[in-house]
């Protein structure tokens, strides 16, 4: 299997694995949201000495979504993504819908395309740029980790669904890593429409919880992963969080309803003492 698409790749972890990609010789189709960013990838793989196939591909765009099923794709990597950062009592239905349409619905009405055309050649691989989020939950990314949730039953499922024809899936769940998608998740509130009076939460004084990793270990296992190099299904990153991540899987089991009621979590807390792109100390 040679031939990649990666949505969301004008920046972040899809830019660097779309880069990463073709330096160890795949085709890779890297997709961007909107026209203005086409000329920019093209521009940034040249100037790293790499061939992209750079196309725009709005993930909600049913056009754009029939336009990639002309490029005969063997490696497919779902990395396109928004966080719609708030509680989820203040998020505006518009913008919670928007979250899904992006993160859930949009990659996976791609992914059907796709897939039945990998089917047919009885090979294939999918994944899925999912997030430590689909696994946990946090104060004020509440509806960015539904979709992410989301992402994991279809993932799962799809996986079951796609043994018999041969179709590889798996997923690549990063943690709080210092890209800027996170801080501009929680930004997003400037353009809400809605009655600011009637919140909850006052947006201009919280941040991002949480400091946040250097992205190479994401570099390096989604690069991986789409290569086929890794065979794990799951792969959470940075590894340091995986023990984390499986006790608050847990935890649920054991809480009751009334533990903490009039007091404010630590977990809550820690965005109104963050400050915007706090990096974790080396």
């Amino acid at each position: 299997m040679n031939k990649v698409l990666i949505t969301g790749a004008g920046t972040g972890f899809g830019h660097e694995a779309a880069m990463r990609l073709a330096v160890k010789g795949f085709h890779v189709t890297a997709t961007v949201e909107i026209w203005a960013q086409v000329q920019t990838l093209k521009r940034q793989a040249a100037e790293r000495g790499v061939t992209l196939h750079v196309e725009k591909l709005d993930v909600t765009n049913e056009g754009d979504r029939k336009k990639a099923l002309g490029w005969d794709i063997e490696i497919l990597v779902n990395n396109a993504g928004v966080l719609e950062g708030g509680s989820v009592l203040d998020i505006p239905g518009e913008n919670m819908r928007n979250q899904f349409e992006v993160n859930v619905i949009g990659p996976l009405l791609l992914t059907q395309g796709i897939a039945k055309q990998m089917v047919k050649r009885g090979t294939g691989r999918i994944v899925w740029v999912s997030s430590r989020e689909g696994l946990n939950t946090n104060p004020f990314t509440g509806i960015y980790s539904a979709s992410k949730h989301a992402v994991e039953a279809i993932a799962e499922t799809m996986s079951l669904e796609l043994q018999e024809f041969g179709i590889e899936v798996a997923t690549v769940n990063p943690g709080p890593f210092l890209t800027g998608f996170n801080d501009r998740g929680f930004e997003t509130w400037k353009s809400w429409e809605d009655d600011p009076s009637e919140r909850l939460f006052d947006y201009s004084k919280l941040a991002f919880p949480r400091a946040q990793f250097n992205p190479e270990p994401v570099y390096v296992t989604l690069t991986a992963v789409a290569a086929g190099e890794i065979d794990t299904y799951r792969n959470l990153e940075p590894k340091s969080m995986l023990e984390e991540t499986k006790h608050l899987i847990e935890a649920p089991w054991n809480k009751k309803i009334k533990d903490g009621l009039g007091t404010r979590p630590a977990s809550l807390q820690h965005s109104f003492e963050m400050k915007p792109e706090t990096p974790m100390p080396e």
